[in-house]
This record gives structure tokens, sequence and C-alpha cells, in this order.
């Protein structure tokens, strides 16, 4: 052997030759080779390190100096933490890094006599073009053996006479890469140009293929020992659609114990190569930027056992891992047409994946995987983000987190300039101004992790490189490097300022490669919800939020929509139905504390966003819970025949269908009917008809109002109708979740047979959805002769004492939130309260009597399983003289601390023959009697609100006067956007917030649903201006002191006032 080579001098027996010594090459392609009884030599690139190291290895097991051969150790960490050493056998080693080498490779050819395989181990940079060296030098070994070969001096004996090449790096379509590198030096050939791609032709196979097998090296050994995970199924892929490989590597044993997979069919190592990159690449780089961020450097973390300090991480990190495969990666993979892979091979590469991934024994560096992570992201996650979204599935909160955890990791610190490329960021728990620009060289703790990259676990930082540029022009005029225009936003934002920057990204091809969802209208859209959902996490981020605490709130399945901040309207005056969806920025965050400043599109998407998430306190409805049975109404046809609709069809209704016939119908006839003239015969533009659009359209019934399909809208309502109470349970639990409801204040009738068997002897339970609340009208109205009828029929005195308790003991049954009162005019006893006795005299029924609260308006309780119930009964008219007001009602009040919620200004039975639609407004009400009242009883709380619209103005200024009173709500015909939007801002710049913006009044579940989404849209547009002006003022407040304000606004002043302690 001479001195620039460890070549045999018998070289007959030599018929493979790997170019390159890296680990893949001699961890993976070399054992399989002489597996499969070839005789390979191992030849670098530059360098004769591995020469050296053979060489030593020769001298120190003193081996005969006849015997030619070489070997190399490779160590395998098994699962138990046992190393097993391997000694691979190789008939040479040389080097292509020297002049001298290269001519011995060379003139080792002519004593070769049948050559069959060359393997390739060179980087990735070496396959970048036909004018690396590594490709020239390849060209001229082959430019030899096709000398060789056409003298007859060399054979192939594979099965069609073609040398086989094969590499071991994962540039996809690898071999089809090296062929056309050498079809293009052989082109360059002035002589012999021809010949050659004629032999590249006929006497060579480029076989594409794929290596897995991660493999480092044993430490201290300097590279020269490859330190390997035991022996993946899957460790060498290649195609062979020509049947040309080297017979034994075809062989069982080379299979089973080597991992070679050979693939004859055309697409299926396309299938091979996505599935790696896709579930393995993919949830390697999804985990890697995370643990490198918490600085879990090694990715055997991943099986910290039970009890120990990473436990909880590691389970937090598998589960992420294992919802990203399970809802997005294996879906993506069953749905896409590109590959020739099923769901089952997806779990099959998975599950061999997880369990290599979770060895114990064996980790990678997390920071080492991180490299290149701009690309990774597109090339590793984003085919799948494009397949699920071209099929119309879901992208779920587990990608969103991978896209933004590597752009996190791609954030440098503000203060440290970038050098020669190189920039720094913060680990997760460091303060992004705590990172400085000191030398790492000089801090002993400062480690290493890549070529002229390092970190510093003890002071929170690491050191990136990125080659990915993006255009953000509002930020930098021409494009930038992307860590650089990260890192130009030196302070905390809301998520909607990042939207221009994270958008780029995602479209860059050396970024997040998606752009072709934005070029496809149909896809347009998703794109959109996918840069704010990674806008939102991305910001939660960068603000400080830790990134496990990030992702333990979105572990669960969830889908990107729910992490998009606010609905981001296109401007102040949409009207969109605004509907509920929880904040994705949680109290805690450190978003909260960020000064919005004056940006108005930060300011709108902000107020929108905290309006849509806001769980409200409805404090006044007249639903009834499912417990109560018939009298709980919900579904399509109790939206139909709503009042409100019911009045609007006869104002245009044919003049033979009169009240009583229509009537007397069936509720779903009269449904019918009503569909058919507002929804299909006129276009459905009033207020009461874009309620039941939105309301159908927020169950999903979009398609089927599409199609003016009635009967199918039904059949929704009769999947839950079909299973009794506890479909009607299901649906209002439905219906208050989507609205975003936290309780509804019931008005509650007891003295409505109907309803009271729901309260005695026992009351029924309901859900916490609903709350009660008790109507006292006759006290109000000091009706003398009415109340003492009832206390004598109940058994009580008819006394101030013995009203007093027959009120306190109906309080225990009920438990109110508040009295509620609506006395009307013309008060008379009902008619079976009364039965004839002698000609000319009436006397008292004492059944009937004997039903609590049984006096009120003869209207008020003609009410039967079959009727909604009434709306309030006529106008108030409170005697302010009777000692029932003031030492019946107002006493309790005072004693049990009760509210009482007064409704003013409804002229009832306006028109009496349209029954509950015939109720009208007084156009102004006498609100002076509120006041008298405040000032009467100032321990008693009011709860008020008016009807008529010119009364807005003058209970503002009530307000102001009065700390024992609360307004409330826009009621009835009040609540229309137009006037709520014309009350609430008098409202906000006359009382702030002290104030509730709105109740909903609703008499069937359903309206829950559109009076919420509907007055959300009007509050937030109002609210979103009122901030502009204050912000314009010079006031600077945070996202914290806006949900403050809405959530005032949307019950928690309500709740306050509640709670209010009133002086004596």
């Amino acid at each position: 052997m001479d001195s620039h080579s460890l070549y045999p001098k018998e070289k007959s027996q030599i018929d493979s030759i790997c170019i390159g010594s890296g680990r893949f090459l001699r961890a993976v392609l070399v054992p399989a080779l002489v597996a499969a009884n070839l005789k390979p030599i191992i030849v670098q690139t530059r360098g004769t390190s591995f020469m050296k190291y053979c060489s030593s290895r020769k001298s120190s097991n003193n081996n005969n100096e006849e015997d030619d051969t070489l070997t190399y150790e490779v160590d395998t960490v098994l699962h138990n933490g046992e190393i097993k050493t391997d000694v691979v056998l190789c008939y040479g080693a040389g080097t292509l890094g020297t002049d001298e080498g290269k001519k011995d490779t060379l003139e080792l050819l002519d004593g070769i006599q049948c050559i069959k395989l060359i393997g390739v181990g060179i980087t990735e940079a070496g396959l970048a073009s036909a004018s690396s060296q590594s490709m020239r030098d390849l060209f001229d070994i082959l430019s030899r053996l096709h000398e060789l070969i056409t003298v007859g001096k060399i054979i192939c004996n594979n099965p069609h006479g073609k040398i086989s090449i094969v590499n071991t790096d994962n540039v996809p379509h690898n071999g089809d890469t090296i062929r056309r590198h050498m079809m293009t030096l052989a082109n360059d050939e002035s002589e012999k140009g021809q010949q050659m791609l004629e032999f590249l032709n006929e006497y060579v196979v480029f076989h594409n293929s794929m290596v897995d097998r991660i493999t480092s090296q044993r430490p201290g050994s300097d590279g020269d020992v490859p330190r390997a995970e035991p022996t993946p199924a899957k460790a060498l892929v290649i195609e062979d659609l020509g049947g040309d490989l080297p017979l034994g590597l075809l062989g069982k044993d080379t299979q089973d114990t080597h991992g070679v997979v050979i693939r004859f069919k055309k697409g299926e190592l396309n299938a091979d190569i996505a599935l790696k990159l896709r579930v393995a690449n993919g949830t390697h780089t999804a985990v890697a930027h995370t643990m490198a961020l918490c600085g879990l450097l090694m990715t055997d973390v991943l099986s910290s056992p039970k009890g120990s300090i990473h436990y909880d991480s590691a389970t937090l990190l598998m589960k992420y891992l294992d919802e990203l495969f399970e809802h997005q990666i294996c879906t993506g993979v069953d749905v896409t047409q590109s590959l020739s892979a099923t769901a089952f091979d997806a779990k099959y590469v998975y599950q061999d994946w997880r369990q290599r991934l979770v060895h114990a024994h064996f980790g990678l560096s997390t920071l080492f995987i991180t490299q290149n992570g701009a690309s990774k992201g597109g090339i590793r996650i984003g085919p799948t983000i494009i397949d699920l979204v071209n099929h119309g599935k879901q992208i779920s909160s587990c990608t969103v987190f991978a896209l933004a955890a590597i752009l996190r990791f791609l954030t440098p610190a503000a203060q440290v300039p970038c050098r020669n490329g190189i920039y720094r960021g913060w680990m997760d728990g460091t303060t992004r101004s705590s990172v400085k620009s000191d030398d790492c060289e000089k801090c002993d703790v400062t480690k290493i992790y890549a070529d002229g990259l390092s970190y510093n676990l003890d002071e929170g930082w690491y050191e990136f490189c990125c080659d990915c540029n993006v255009h953000v022009p509002n930020i930098f005029g021409q494009e930038r490097p992307l860590p650089e225009v990260l890192g130009s936003f030196a302070t905390v934002h809301q998520p909607t300022y990042y939207y221009p920057v994270v958008r780029d990204y995602l479209i860059r091809k050396n970024g997040g490669d998606l752009s072709i969802l934005v070029d496809q209208p149909q896809t347009k859209d998703i794109f959109t919800g996918i840069v704010k959902a990674v806008s939102s996490v991305y910001a939660r981020m960068v603000a400080g939020d830790g990134m496990l605490d990030i992702l333990k709130s979105l572990i669960h399945h969830q889908t990107c929509d729910i992490l998009i901040d606010g609905h981001h309207p296109r401007s102040l005056d949409d009207h969109q139905p605004l509907h509920y969806k929880p904040s994705c920025i949680p109290d805690d965050s450190n978003l909260m504390e960020a000064n919005i400043g004056k940006d108005r599109e930060a300011i709108t998407n902000v107020v929108f966003s905290e309006v849509s998430s806001v769980e409200t306190v409805d404090l006044h409805t007249h639903l009834l819970p499912p417990s109560h049975g018939a009298l709980c109404l919900w579904g399509i046809d109790e939206l139909l025949t709503y009042h409100y609709l019911v009045a609007e069809y006869f104002m245009t209704a044919p003049s033979d269908v009169s009240p009583d016939s229509f009537y007397s119908l069936t509720k779903r006839e009269q449904a019918n009917i009503i569909w058919k003239a507002l929804f299909v015969d006129r276009t459905p533009l009033s207020e009461a008809c874009r309620g039941v659009i939105t309301t159908l359209v927020s169950l999903g019934l979009e398609k089927d109002l599409h199609a003016r399909d009635l009967d199918s809208i039904r059949k929704f309502f009769r999947n839950y109708r079909d299973d009794g109470i506890e479909g009607a349970e299901r649906y209002c639990s439905l219906v208050f979740r989507k609205a975003g409801v936290r309780y509804a204040v019931m008005t509650n009738i007891p003295f409505d047979p109907t309803e009271s068997q729901h309260w005695k002897p026992k009351p029924k339970e309901y859900s916490h959805n609903f709350r009660s609340a008790c109507r006292v009208d006759p006290l109000l109205a000091g009706d003398r002769n009415t109340i003492e009828n009832a206390l004598l029929a109940s058994g009580y005195d008819r006394t101030i004492e013995g009203a007093r308790k027959y009120l306190h003991d109906w309080c225990d049954v009920m438990k109110p939130e508040y009295m509620m009162a609506s006395t009307p005019h013309n008060f008379v006893l009902q008619e079976d309260l009364y039965v004839p006795q002698k000609k000319g005299r009436f006397a008292v029924n004492e059944d009937a009597l004997n039903q609590p609260f049984a006096f009120t308006d003869i209207l008020s309780s003609n009410c039967d399983t079959k009727c909604d119930g009434s709306e309030e009964e006529l106008a108030s008219v409170i005697d302010e003289n009777s000692d029932f007001l003031s030492e019946v009602l107002m006493k309790v009040c005072e004693e049990r601390d009760l509210p009482i919620a007064l409704k003013i200004g409804a002229h009832r039975n306006l028109n009496p023959r349209l029954r509950q639609a015939g109720d009208g407004v007084v156009a102004f009400a006498d609100a002076n009697m509120l006041a008298r009242l405040c000032i009467r009883f100032p321990k008693v709380r009011f709860l008020a609100t008016f009807l008529s619209r010119n009364n807005q103005h003058e209970a503002c200024v009530l307000a102001t006067k009065f700390r024992n009173l609360h307004i409330y709500g826009c009621w009835w015909f009040c609540n229309n956007p137009s006037i709520i939007e014309e009350i609430t801002k008098m409202r906000v710049e006359m009382l702030g917030t002290a104030f509730t913006a709105q109740h909903s009044d609703s008499r069937v579940v359903d309206q829950l649903l559109y009076k919420w989404a509907h007055s959300r849209a009007v509050i937030a547009k109002v609210m979103t201006k009122e901030y502009v002006k204050l912000s314009e003022s010079g006031w600077i407040f945070t996202r914290e002191e806006i949900r403050r304000d809405i959530q005032k606004l949307f019950g928690k002043s309500y709740e306050e006032f509640m709670d209010k302690t009133l002086a004596s």
C-alpha cells in the first residue's frame, strides 16, 4: 500500500466504490453492501482522516500485513442503553482530496475486474450543481470506467450489465439529480462527449434513494466512529425500476438486518420520501424548535420517566406530536391523490418513528435539528397543510403552533446585531432585553452545536442562521432577511401587527411554501385564517408567554379558527353578525399588558376580538328551561311564529286572512305561511327576518337555507326533539355555548298553572344557564282587593305582615335574581277567580286563589301549553302611596337585598286582535316616576329599561343621579342595529361603562344566537370608534383594560350593581 491511499495490492476483488466517508454512508450503505457480499472501498472527497483511522486500527490490532482488508467500528445504542459495536469490513480507503490520492483512485480502477455499484455519500452542497468538485470527481471516475469497459478490461455483472449509482443524501430525486449533473458534464466535453452520453444512458443507472437512520458520533472519536440508533425498518430505500441492482442487495438478510428496502414500482419511493418528510421529519421539526427554545437540548428528553424533572414536559410534547400526526399528517396522507400511500402506511411509519424518537439513550441535538428551520417549515409541514386545505380538511392548532414556533426561534433579540449572517435569539424564560452581544467565545459555558453556531444555556441565548427573505413594505421598502424583520418589532404588539411578515414568510419558496393556497380563489380565505392564527400564537410567544403553557392550552384537537384574534372586519361599518368565539388570548397572557397605541387597525381588531369573545349575562329574557316542558320554546316553527314576525306578516297579509283564522292554525301551519310570505315571496330584510337567517346559518343550515327548504331545516331540529327532554337539554346547551351566554335570567310567572306545576310542591332542577326572576305586579300597583283575596285564599293573614310573609315564602321557592314588575292598566281579577253565589254578588274561588300570585290581568294568565307565555302586560301604573308598595314589596326587597327590574313604556293590546303581536309603544313614558322611586327607596336597587327611543337620554341622565339605578339593554322596538348603535353611543358618552349594553328579551331559545351576534357587531363598532377617539385625545390603553371594559358592558356592571351595598 502506498502513502496516498490504503488500497489493496490485489485489487481485482473490489466491485464497489463509495465516494465520501460520512456517517450515513458508513453506518448504512457500506454494512449493507458487505452483507450483500460486495467488496466496497471508501474514498473520501477531501482530507485523509478516514485513512488514518483505518491505518491506526490496523496497526493497533497487529493485523497480518498480507491481509489488505480494513475495518471500522459503528456503535449502535440499543433501547436498554447497551452499546453494541459492529466491526465493518471495507476493502480499501483513499481520498479524492489530493492530486496524488485522486491519481491513486483512478489507477485503482485499472486493477478492478468487475464494477457493480458506486455509492455517493456527499453533502447536499455537493449535489447542488454539476460544477461541484464532488460531481466532477464522480464524472472522472465514470469516464475512466467508460474507457475500461469499452476496451473490455472491466465488466458489470449486474442483471442488465449496468452500474448502479446509489446516493446516501436525502435530497429529493437524488439519483435524477446526479444523472442530470453527469449529463451536463458530458455535454461540456469537447472530445468523446457523445460517447460518454451514450455510456451514461446504456451502462449506468442512477437510482433515487432515501436514507433514514439517525446517526451522530461516538464521544471523543472526532467523528471517526458513527454512533447510531438501532437500524430502522427503512434504513435505506432504493428505487430499482429496471431491476438493475446487484442481486445481493435483494437478499432477505440484507433487508431484515440492514433495513434495505427495494422499490420496483414508480411512485413507491416518492411515497416513502413523502412519508419520511411528513411523518418523521415533520414531527421532528415541529418538536425541535419548541424543545430548543425551552432549553431541552436533546431529543431523548422525550423519554423522561415518571417522576423525573422533565416528565410533564415530555408527556405534553409527545401528546402534541401524537395529535399533530393523528389529526393532520395522517389525514393529509389519507386524502391526497399525489402519493401512492395510505393512512395505514403513515401509521406504520409513525409507530416506527415514535419508538425511535423516545429512545431513552439516544437523542439528537434539538438545536442542530433547527438548522434551516425556515425552509423546513415549507418542506416538511407545508405539503400536509396544502393537502388538507385542498381537500376541505381543517388546519389544527398543533400545526399552527409548529409554524409559530419556527418563527419564534428565528426571532432575534432586538439589541443584538447580526454578525456575518448569525443572529442571536433568546430562550423561553429569558427576557428578550437580557440577551447581550458579548463575545461568546470568552464564556466557559458557551457551547457549539453546529459550524459557527453556539448557545449558552445559563444566559438563555442561542445563535442561528436564516436564508429566507421577506418583503413587508410598511416596515422596510425592500426585501430583508426574515430575522431582521422579526427583530425590528422591539416591543410587544398585538397579533394584527405581525400579519404582514407572517403572511410573506408562509408564501416564500424557502419559507412556508404555501403560495399555492393564495393563488387558488377557493383557498385564499383559508390561507388568510392560517396567517391570522399563526400571528396570534406567535404574538403570545414573543410576548413571553411560556411555550409549553401555550402548547398546553392548544393540545386538544382544535381548528385554527379558534386561534384567530378577532374577526378583523373590513371596515368600521361592517354589519356582519359577530358570533361568539372564545378568545385565543388568555387573561394571564403578557399580551394583555401591552400598550395598543394609536394604530386604528390594532384597536379595531382588539375591540372586535374582545366583544366577540366575552361571555355575556342576559339579564332579562322570557326563556324557560327544558325542565318546564312545553313552556321551553325552541326550534324553527317557534322562531317563525315569534310575534315580531306575526306582526310583520299581517302588514301585507291577504284580506281574507284574519288574525283569528291565523291563530286557529297549528304552529307548523302558521310557520309555513310566514316562511312563504316573508322569506320566499319577499326578501327577509327586516331585523326580525334577518335574525332567523343568522340563527340558521350559525347552526350550520346554510345549504338548506339557500335552497329555501323548510322541511330539511325541520329535520335538523327533529334530531333533537326525538330525544325528548334530553334532546332539548342538548340543544339548549348548544345554543348557550354558541351564543356565548353565561346565564340568562328568566321571567317566571308562577301563578300560571302551567308554570306553577314546575315550582310546586318542589322546584324542578334546571341548568345553571338559567336564573329566575319573580313577577310582583299587584304589589307595585297597590291593588288591595286582589292582594287581600289572594292572601285569604292562600291561608295568610290579610295584613301587611301576612303579605310580607307571602312574598318571602315565594322568594324561598324561586330564589330570584330580582323582583320584576309591570303592572297593567284596568286591573281586574281573573274570571275564574269568581263563582256566582247569589244574584248580583260574587264570591272568591278559593281553589284558584290557592295558586301563589293568583292576581294578574286576564290576558296574562290566559296561557296554556300551546302559547309562548305573555310579553309584559300593559304599561305600568304605580301607586306610589300604597302600603303594599312601601311596607311589603320594598321592605322585602330591602330585607332580602333584592333589586326590582322595571321595563317601562309598552302600550299593551294596541291591536287586541293580533294578540301578543298587537302591543305598541308609549311615545313618552313618565320617567319621573322612576326618579321618585329611587329617591324614596334609596336602599333598593332599580334596574330599568325604556321602550321608547324618546326616553333614552332622560334615562341616562337619571342614571347619573342615582347610584341605586342601573340602565340596561335596548328593549323590543329599540332592538334594531341603527337604534342600538345610537343608544349605546349615547350611553358610553354619558355613563362610561356603568350600564349593561344589552339584554336579548328572547322568548325562543334559538333567538339567543342572532340577538347576541347582531348586538355584538353593533356594540363592537361603537366601542371601536370610542376607543379611537380616546386614543386620538392622547390616552394609551392595554388589551387588559379593553377586556375589562367590554366585560362590564356585557354583564360585569350588572353583577357589580347586584353586589352593591347601598348606604342607610
